[in-house]
């Protein structure tokens, strides 16, 4: 079945649909990793966007449900040069068409994904349309420049749990031709983790790191996170504007100064805010595996997997908080700290899925900042 992309600056691209027939409207990003695509499909920070992959040739290992971020597909669509309709891998348990199908996730093949990346490049990220219906094209390019950009929206609601939850498992690995879950028997550190759209893998970083893991909804109130009497808190990952969700600023703030905090992706946002900075919306933002990031103290440079569309505006930050790395790129702000109190967070994504490994040791930053603050 024939289908169209159409953007809010007027570009229209033809190509093949996938997936569900649904038309869907969402803010167009680009996603420069090689591989990883079922981990990006259902990592919840992607909701309100549609997402394109610079890789071409996508979904040739299949679909593994061990490798998945959430329990389900957030992004609203999903753009590729070309689709594999061969599966070579013996972890797979299905194809990614019917995946997308069975869950509602309009796909379209077929387009020059080069050109388009370009475009988002050079125009920025905009709103755009997914459609099958290709008779008139001017209409779905009036539905594109009329829906609403992530700016001021509040996606932590459409993403976070609806109840507590204690969280056990540790990472997987490889052993005799079958994955089996690691052992982590001895985690001595309480740590509560608020909810924004957290990625499996973040929990699964922080139990093989010691830590006792409960899951909390974003807008758990303060008082009740302090009545657990917490080791840490983490502020994990998630989508949209960090400035629409002042419920989550105000948590941070009424806990910063009493407990150890780690945060991630907009985690570091929200944390930002609780300590006085502000954010912008990015031009196209940071999607992919290979973003060079330099430690300000070290002069270490490690290669990070990000996927955010807003920064932390660094003169904006007060005294008491300091720049700890910079994106070698464009020198946006990649993690802070402050100088008194046990408190840190990094933009980019240390748990990686998918991407580099080169962060990993942040986590057993934090548990150390726990075992100095006990």
């Amino acid at each position: 079945m024939k289908a169209v992309l159409v953007l809010a600056d007027g570009k229209v691209y033809e190509g093949e649909h996938f997936g569900s027939e649904k038309e869907v409207e969402a803010e167009i990003v680009f996603n420069t990793s090689m591989s990883g695509y079922q981990e990006i499909i259902t990592d919840p920070s992607y909701c309100g966007q549609m997402v394109v992959m610079t890789y071409p040739l996508i979904g040739n290992y299949g679909i593994n449900p061990e490798d998945f971020e959430s329990d389900r597909p957030y992004l609203s669509g999903f753009i590729i040069k070309e689709l594999s309709r061969v599966q070579s891998n013996w972890r797979s348990r299905g194809n990614l068409e019917e995946f997308l199908k069975e869950n509602n996730v309009f796909g379209i093949q077929g387009i020059d994904t080069r050109a388009l990346t370009r475009r988002i490049r050079d125009k920025g990220a905009q709103q755009a349309v997914l459609s099958t219906n290709t008779s008139d094209p001017q209409k779905l390019i009036e539905k594109a420049r009329n829906s609403p950009s992530l700016i001021g929206r509040d996606l932590v609601k459409e993403v976070t749990c609806k109840k507590p939850y204690e969280w056990n498992e540790s990472e997987w690995v490889i052993q005799k031709g079958q994955t089996q879950l690691e052992t982590t028997q001895d985690r001595p550190h309480k740590v509560l983790v608020y909810d924004f759209g957290v990625k499996r893998n973040i929990l699964r970083k922080l139990t093989r790191a010691g830590c006792k893991v409960k899951v909390i909804p974003a807008n758990t109130p303060a008082d009740e996170v302090l009545a657990e009497k917490p080791d840490g808190v983490f502020l994990s990952n998630g989508p949209g504007d960090p400035a629409a969700v002042p419920y989550a600023i105000k948590n941070v703030k009424a806990v910063m100064d009493k407990v150890p905090i780690f945060g991630i992706c907009l985690g570091h946002q929200i944390l930002s805010l609780a300590l006085n900075g502000s954010t912008y919306k990015l031009r196209f933002g940071h999607h992919g595996g290979n973003q060079p990031v330099m430690d300000s103290q070290s002069g270490k440079v490690e290669i990070t997997s990000q996927n955010h569309g807003f920064a932390v505006k660094p003169n904006s930050l007060q005294n008491n908080v300091e720049v700890t790395s910079t994106n070698l790129n464009d020198e946006t702000v990649e993690g802070i700290q402050h100088k008194q109190w046990p408190l840190f967070s990094v933009q980019y994504h240390p748990e990686a899925s998918p991407g580099p490994h080169d962060s990993d040791h942040l986590f057993d930053k934090f548990v150390g900042l726990m075992k100095e603050n006990n």
